[in-house]
């Protein structure tokens, strides 16, 4: 056997060779079916793996909450349809009180001293409402009083002489009776000058009748004015461009004590600022814009277009709607030299609550001078577009994802934005979003990173998932 094995050896080394040498030769035939069959098992190998990788991306785009946990995360939707958005630009604002309407100062009429105060800083009053006493310390005045007396004693003694000379008339000279007639006219005169002085000087017609039955005035009472009965223009009907309507301004209910100037026992002249009452039923809002924003401006005031105003108010307010429409009122025409703005303003309604504490009653006003706004000019207008909340949309990198709810399961979905501001973000309507769809309103960010931290199959214990996409309790938990 030995023997054997040495004596096949050379034989075997030369079919080695042999095949080597075949297959070299032939290797055009069979490395090419060869290299087809290593391709078609890596092309196996990718599908697979693509394919898998696109279930588990797909899984990635959903995560499945319980009602308990929406309700944590306060999610509200909301069924989204193309609109009509506006671009704007910024400029910050204020509330302004509008001048000879919101505010009314009160002089004192007469020289005196302050002997009564009735109403302090913070409270309210109405017209008619008795604000300071006053004790007359001016001369002139007493003077006018003491001649008031006088002359309508004089009349009367003059009409009483009158007639006892016409009773004698032809025994007299006529010229006498005209004589004592004219002298009437004149005491006529000089009572209703008396008069005029004494009403411009604060007094009623009923301290006036006082004094001409002798009972002067030593004690004026500086009322709250009526500016229905001091200032006619009141009386016509005002313009309101934010409505586009003309309506008559009804006199004001209240005002409020807004600064007291004196003390009580002061001295004061007459002229002499008193108090200051304010009624902030109509206001302004101004707002500051750089020069090259005029034109921007300008065109919003010939298109006739609105501004839209941000009053910074927190969602859960219980005060009315805003009704209304902001429009430019004024443009000014000089630059500040400080800032290097110019100024705008749009009339604004106010809104007021009575409160009433114990027998003191309160206005409330909704909007104050000095509260700072932001408004929002418009520049351009988008048609078809989707308007969400700002926090409606999340954003990774340069990805802008959003989220639809069924049921309790919410899908991510990648969408193109076109605008954003504080408020709002504004979609594309490129197919991505089937209008009528139910749009997650907040919390994007927060839903985002609880979808990146999910697992392929992240149910809550207990529960399991419907095709509807509803979330479900099993049947035997708890047994």
């Amino acid at each position: 056997m030995k023997v054997l094995l040495q004596s096949m050896k050379p034989v075997l080394g030369i079919t080695v060779f042999v095949l080597i040498a075949a297959g070299f030769v032939l290797r055009d035939h069979w490395l090419p079916l060869l290299e087809q069959n290593q391709a078609d098992q890596s092309k196996n190998g990718a599908a697979s793996s693509k394919k898998a990788d696109g279930k588990k991306n797909a899984d990635q785009q959903k995560i499945i909450l319980s009602d308990q946990a929406i309700a944590n995360l306060g999610l509200k939707v909301k069924s989204e349809l193309p609109e009509t958005y506006w671009k704007t630009f910024q400029v910050p604002g204020m509330i302004v009180d509008l001048p000879g309407r919101s505010d009314q100062g009160v002089i004192s009429p007469v020289d005196g001293v302050v002997e009564k105060m009735n109403y302090y800083p913070g409270d309210t009053v109405r017209p008619g409402d008795v604000l300071y006493t006053i004790r007359i310390l001016s001369e002139t005045l007493q003077q006018t009083q003491t001649n008031l007396f006088k002359d309508t004693q004089n009349i009367a003694l003059a009409e009483t002489k009158k007639k006892r000379l016409e009773t004698t008339r032809g025994a007299i000279p006529e010229a006498r009776i005209i004589e004592v007639a004219n002298e009437i006219k004149r005491l006529h005169v000089a009572i209703k000058g008396y008069q005029h002085e004494l009403l411009s000087r604060g007094f009623s017609e009923q301290q006036l009748q006082k004094i001409s039955a002798g009972d002067f005035v030593r004690d004026l009472d500086i009322l709250v004015p009526d500016r229905m009965d001091r200032v006619g223009s009141t009386r016509t009907p005002v313009s309101l461009k934010a409505s586009g309507t003309k309506v008559k301004q009804e006199p004001p209910l209240t005002f409020e004590v807004q600064e007291s100037k004196l003390d009580l026992g002061q001295q004061v002249k007459t002229g002499e600022m008193l108090c200051l009452l304010a009624n902030h039923r109509l206001l302004a809002i101004e707002g500051r814009a750089f020069r090259d924003e005029t034109q921007l401006l300008e065109r919003s005031v010939r298109e006739g277009w609105p501004v839209e105003v941000d009053f910074q108010e927190r969602e859960s307010t219980h005060w009315p709607a805003i009704k209304q429409s902001f429009l430019i009122e004024y443009l000014s025409n000089v630059i500040d030299p400080v800032n290097r703005t110019f100024a705008f303003r749009m009339p604004l309604e106010n809104q007021s609550r009575v409160v009433q504490q114990g027998d003191q009653t309160q206005v409330l006003w909704r909007f104050r001078p000095g509260q700072k706004v932001r408004l929002m000019i418009r520049v351009e207008k988008l048609d078809n577009v989707f308007v969400l909340p700002a926090d409606a949309v999340a954003r990774e990198g340069a990805e802008a994802f959003i989220f639809t709810q069924n049921v309790n399961t919410f899908y991510r979905k990648p969408m193109r934005v076109l605008e954003r501001d504080r408020r709002h973000t504004v979609i594309a309507n490129d197919g991505s979003l089937t209008p009528g769809s139910f749009v997650v309103q907040g919390a994007a960010e927060q839903l985002n990173r609880m979808l990146k931290s999910s697992s392929d199959n992240d149910l809550p214990e207990g529960y399991h998932i419907h095709a509807d996409g509803s979330l479900h309790k099993n049947e035997d938990e708890g047994k």
